[in-house]
């Protein structure tokens, strides 16, 4: 048997993302009453929320710009210590960042940017969320109730961005950071399409596809998760209901066995309702090799990809 490079397991989970809106007011109103998240508190421009089942205070922050696009994506290390880790094996790669001294919701951080060119940051001190009396589960173990509005998204779930060089954007998460490499896609004769990577036992906490045009730093979505498949098909009809144009699904994905749904909050940016997805629980797990769609389908059961899919991003390009 072969020596293989032993797992890293420094980095916790997704903690929370920022997307930039040009229409502040209307892409706040959508994710609280479309969406069907909380807003925690606005301060300096920019408005700090929450899903029900999320368990740290905030895990989207949306902030006012002259376009969309991602602000930043944050990651929690396991500890303090892991933390000094992870930046001390950044900066022996040449990673020039900076500390922060936090946000609403956590505490210092260190903000780079990675090869794609999006702005990250990596932290452990968080404040855990409160409920409120009126807010309360009648079961300890839940953050709040989930009795709520909208398309009711339950916790934060994963990011996709976009990389022009695929293979050196995952092997800097992965070597750097801890992600492991899950799926990839490589059409024959073709660069690598996609990468789906994960933390600890998710199908994927990150994805990384390929960038179209000569730019960086892009966004191609975010996710939050339901409970269930049937609370997609619910969403969707929360989506028409309300007015908001649905780009792809509902369906299911055949890499990650996903549930999902896509639409664009009013600011541009791509959002996602996901449910499902495997989990892994093998520490030598093979990563995938998918050279197309399963048996030629677009998506697991068939459903073509509309060309937006893989045209659309954030920032917009003239």
């Amino acid at each position: 048997m072969s020596e293989t490079a032993e797992p890293m397991y420094e980095l916790a989970h997704l903690g929370h993302a920022e997307l930039l809106t040009p229409v502040y007011e209307q892409s706040l109103e959508f994710f609280v009453e479309v969406y069907g998240m909380d807003l925690v508190q606005e301060s300096g421009g920019s408005a700090y929320l929450r899903a029900w089942g999320d368990h740290d205070l905030t895990t989207l922050k949306l902030t006012a710009s002259d376009r969309a696009g991602l602000g930043h994506v944050g990651w929690r290390t396991i500890s303090p210590q892991a933390l000094d880790r992870r930046v001390a094996a950044l900066e022996a790669r040449g990673v020039t960042g900076e500390w922060i001294d936090g946000d609403v919701g956590h505490g210092k951080a260190y903000s780079f940017r990675t090869p794609s060119g999006q702005r990250n940051e990596i932290y452990y001190e968080t404040e855990k969320y409160q409920a409120a009396q009126g807010k309360k589960s009648y079961l300890p173990n839940q953050p709040q109730s989930s009795v709520t509005r909208g398309a009711a998204v339950s916790r934060i779930d994963h990011i996709n961005v976009l990389a022009r060089d695929i293979p050196a954007a995952r092997e800097f998460m992965c070597q750097t950071l801890g992600f492991k490499l899950r799926e990839h896609l490589i059409p024959p004769d073709q660069p690598e399409a996609g990468a789906w990577l994960s933390l600890m036992n998710k199908a994927h906490d990150l994805a990384i596809t390929r960038e179209p045009a000569d730019t960086t730093g892009r966004l191609h979505h975010l996710a939050y998760a339901v409970e269930n498949r049937e609370d997609v098909l619910r969403a969707a009809d929360v989506f028409c209901e309300l007015g908001t144009f649905i780009e792809f699904g509902p369906a299911k994905h055949s890499r990650t066995q996903g549930f999902f749904l896509y639409v664009y909050e009013p600011g541009g940016n791509r959002i996602e309702v996901f449910a499902g997805g495997f989990h892994i629980f093998a520490p030598d797990w093979e990563p995938v090799t998918w050279t197309t769609e399963g048996q030629g389908r677009s998506t697991a059961w068939g459903l073509d990809v509309p060309a937006s899919f893989h045209t659309h991003a954030t920032p917009v390009l003239p």
